[in-house]
C-alpha cells in the first residue's frame, strides 16, 4: 500500500446528551491521535442543542478541533453524515462520544487499515482479541443481530453496530449521497452499500469496551429502538436488493443534499 501518513485524519465524535462527558471524550481522542504519524483534524457534531453539550464543547476548539451543532435532534446518522460532509481527510474514522470505548482503538483501526490495504475497518466486541465488560443481555441482542445482518447482507464482519469505524474517503464519497437512514440502522445501511458498490475490503479490528448503564431517551425506550433498528434494516434490504436504488444502474442523478451541505473535499 502506498503510504498515506502524509495524509490528513479526520475523527467525527457525534454527541447527543453527553454534556457530562464530552469534554473527556475529546480529550481522550486527541491524546491519543497526538501519538501517530498522521495529521489529524476532530469534527465533534453535537446533535441537537437539547442540553450543554455543546457549551461544553466549544472551550475545546482549536486549530485541530472543530465544534459544530445544529439545534435539532436528527439522530446519528445524520450527525455522522453532517460531519464527514466537512471532513477534509484522506482517511475518515469515527468514535462515539462518552467514555465506554477506549479511544486508543483508533490506532488499532489505523494499523489494520494500513495492514489490509481496506477500504473500510470496523470495530469490534467480537474479534478475537477485543476487551469487553457488556452485560449478558446485551452480548445476546449484539450477536442476534450480527446473525441477522450476516444472512441478510453477506457482510463478513460479526458487529456492525459499534461506534467506531474508518473509511478510505473515496469509499464515503461514493457511498453518503446514496444514504437515507439517520438513526440507528445508519451503520449497516453504509457498510451493505459500501460493499453493494465493490468496496469488499471490510476487516474487523479489536477494541476495548466497558459498557455502563447510561440513564438515557435512548436506554428508556430500549425496545422502540430495537424495532425501529429493525424496521429500518429491513428497509436497507428491500432499497438494496428488490430495488436496486443504490446502484449507479439505477439511473438516479445523486445530488448533494442541500440541508446538509454535503459536498466533496479534496484535500
Amino acid at each position: 500500500m502506498k503510504s498515506e501518513k502524509n495524509k490528513l485524519l479526520s475523527v467525527i465524535i457525534p454527541c447527543y446528551q453527553q454534556e457530562k462527558t464530552v469534554n473527556a471524550a475529546i480529550k481522550r481522542v486527541e491524546s491519543v491521535l497526538k501519538t501517530l504519524a498522521y495529521p489529524y483534524e476532530i469534527i465533534v457534531v453535537v446533535d441537537g442543542a437539547v442540553d450543554k453539550t455543546y457549551e461544553r464543547a466549544i472551550p475545546l476548539q482549536s486549530n485541530t478541533i472543530t465544534v459544530v451543532k445544529y439545534n435539532i435532534n436528527h439522530g446519528k446518522g445524520y450527525a455522522l453524515r453532517y460531519g464527514m460532509a466537512r471532513s477534509r481527510g484522506s482517511v475518515i474514522a469515527f468514535i462515539d462520544c462518552g467514555t465506554e470505548l477506549d479511544p486508543m482503538g483508533l490506532k488499532m483501526l489505523l494499523a489494520h487499515y494500513e495492514w489490509y490495504d481496506a477500504d473500510i475497518i470496523v470495530g469490534s466486541k467480537w474479534h478475537p482479541v477485543s476487551i469487553v465488560t457488556y452485560p449478558w443481555w446485551r452480548v445476546i441482542l449484539s450477536k442476534g443481530y450480527g446473525l441477522l445482518v450476516k444472512l441478510l447482507f453477506h457482510l463478513r464482519v460479526s458487529d456492525t453496530q459499534l461506534g467506531m469505524k474508518l473509511f478510505k474517503r473515496k469509499v464515503l464519497e461514493d457511498v453518503l449521497i446514496r444514504l437515507l437512514v439517520k438513526k440507528y440502522a445508519f451503520d449497516i445501511e453504509m457498510l451493505a452499500v459500501a460493499n453493494r458498490l465493490g468496496y469488499t475490503r471490510i476487516y474487523e479490528a479489536p477494541v476495548e469496551l466497558h459498557w455502563q448503564e447510561i440513564e438515557s431517551s435512548i436506554s428508556n425506550n430500549l425496545f422502540r429502538s430495537i424495532g425501529e433498528m429493525f424496521t429500518d434494516t429491513l428497509a436497507v434490504f428491500y432499497r438494496l436488493y428488490i430495488l436496486k436504488y443504490y446502484d449507479n444502474s439505477s439511473n438516479r442523478k445523486w445530488r448533494y443534499d442541500k440541508d446538509l451541505d454535503f459536498k466533496i473535499n479534496i484535500g
